[in-house]
């Protein structure tokens, strides 16, 4: 089974202002395209996971990403590093949720011993990529291999993600 990825980022903005002969106006944007190949070297990816997802009032989901989580078709993934990362939190959601902490975690990509990252509000995304050999962060099977997602108390909440990630 083969991957292949293209991830786009793009903000674009019109920022107007008031002046004595009209209306000035800046207008931009910043746009960034990362392609993945199938493989394991930089500028590759062999694993993905994608899933929508559901976490109980004050719960935590603990993504397994060395041998506990699936494919869509099936297949046991075992990562040795993530590449790239993107989470969703539904717009209908009241809590926010947190990423990170935990036993075993993922978190070099985060820095620090017991770092989190967020909130992550109703509505809102997180988005990480690399291309280069290294990746986001390495995975350790036993020892650094749980991406901790924590919703806050108050009720449940429902987010999207998707990993790209490699084998070796």
């Amino acid at each position: 089974m083969a991957i292949t990825a293209r991830l786009t980022a793009a903000l674009s903005w019109v920022q107007t202002g008031a002046h004595d002969l009209g209306v000035p106006s800046f207008k931009s944007a910043l746009q960034r395209e990362m392609i993945y190949a199938d493989g394991t070297a930089a500028d590759q990816a062999d694993i993905l996971f994608a899933d929508t997802r559901t976490i109980v009032s004050g719960g935590t989901d603990d993504l397994d990403l060395a041998g506990a989580l699936s494919t869509a078709f099936g297949q046991t993934i075992t990562a040795a590093k993530i590449v790239a990362m993107m989470i969703v939190s539904k717009a209908t959601n009241t809590t926010n949720l947190t990423i990170g902490v935990g036993t075993n975690p993922v978190v070099g990509w985060l820095g620090g011993t017991t770092p989190t990252l967020g909130p992550i509000r109703p509505g809102g995304m997180l988005l990480r990529a690399e291309t280069g050999a290294a990746g986001i962060c390495s995975v350790t099977a036993g020892t650094a291999d749980i991406l901790r997602i924590a919703n806050a108390a108050g009720a449940a909440a429902t987010y999207d993600i998707v990993i790209l990630g490699r084998s070796a």
